[in-house]
């Protein structure tokens, strides 16, 4: 990808070194905005919006779990699916320990530590998806064969609609 009209993250580099094609995705990030703003900035569904979600198990094992933008992750049912007690998101501090980026901005790609990541399987039968780039307000278009061809992650059925109160 020739020109730097977008941030070069260790995402970026990561993509680079592995041949994944992907087109940048600036918008203007909004502190709690979630993917609702990324998708409605960019005009894409947000169904097509992944987010990067950092957990970790009751023995305090960091994860990875990549998730469409209009879904939530039953922490219990993935953790009776990897057996263990229980599951719950990251502190951000500790979220950034781990992937080295600022929650808000965290890619899959290029952590700082080598996580375990667990994708929605259905996120694999999209033909397009965008994704944390590794800076918050940069996310990049890629085919999701690129997220198993990079990370190598489990395939997971753990998301559901969450429904208003």
């Amino acid at each position: 990808m020739a020109g730097s009209d977008h941030p070069v993250t260790p995402a970026v580099r990561v993509l680079r070194a592995a041949g994944v094609a992907f087109v940048p995705r600036l918008y203007d990030y909004v502190e709690k905005g979630g993917t609702s703003r990324s998708s409605a900035e960019l005009g894409v569904d947000e169904h097509c919006v992944v987010k990067t979600l950092v957990f970790e198990t009751d023995v305090k094992k960091p994860l990875l779990v990549l998730m469409h933008g209009d879904r939530q992750v039953s922490t219990k049912n993935l953790a009776r699916l990897l057996g263990v007690k229980s599951i719950q998101p990251c502190k951000p501090e500790i979220a950034e320990k781990w992937t080295g980026y600022q929650v808000g901005g965290t890619s899959p790609f290029g952590t700082r530590t080598a996580l375990p990541v667990y994708v929605e399987r259905t996120i694999l039968a999209l033909p397009k998806i965008v994704i944390n780039g590794g800076k918050r307000g940069f996310l990049v278009e890629i085919e999701p064969a690129a997220l198993v061809h990079v990370l190598k992650p489990t395939e997971v059925e753990v998301g559901f609609v969450k429904t208003s109160d």
